[in-house]
């Protein structure tokens, strides 16, 4: 007998408790997300490292969404994520003291868009050093200097 042809064991839904396959995405009776699963916290990717300092894991990564559609943002010393929070960050939308994003708020930034100390962007607000294409220094945005 062939692996294809042993059907995919089945076990109670944990919401409506109607048999479902272990590989079910969906139930077919109430809907419940990945129904086989004994709970379920949303959709995508999230891993911290056991290592933490000052109470952030070392390593935070998250492309998740809560089953809300709320994101899970990244923390951590080092957080990678669309939204990611901490001293270094690799994300769509970031704040943080070294920012790699599409944009960030940041001491430095290499970004898109970004308000920083320092900053290598095609849009931004710097306060004592930027380079990019579309740049403004606080001062020149406040008339302080021409």
């Amino acid at each position: 007998m062939r692996w294809w042809d042993h059907p995919p064991a089945m076990t109670p839904c944990r919401e409506c408790r109607r048999e479902v396959s272990e590989q079910a995405v969906f139930c077919p009776g109430c809907g419940a997300p990945h129904p086989a699963k004994a709970g379920w916290n949303g959709y995508g990717f999230e891993w911290k490292s056991d290592l933490a300092i000052g109470g952030l894991p070392f390593v935070h990564i998250s492309f998740k969404y809560r089953p809300n559609r709320r994101p899970v943002v990244a923390r951590g010393v080092i957080a990678i994520g669309q939204f990611a929070v901490g001293v270094v960050t690799i994300s769509q939308f970031g704040l943080g003291l070294v920012s790699v994003s599409q944009f960030t708020v940041a001491g430095f930034a290499l970004a898109q868009f970004a308000l920083a100390w320092s900053l290598v962007a095609q849009m931004g607000v710097y306060v004592a050093e930027g380079h990019g294409q579309f740049i403004r220094s606080v001062a020149q945005l406040l008339g302080m200097a021409s």
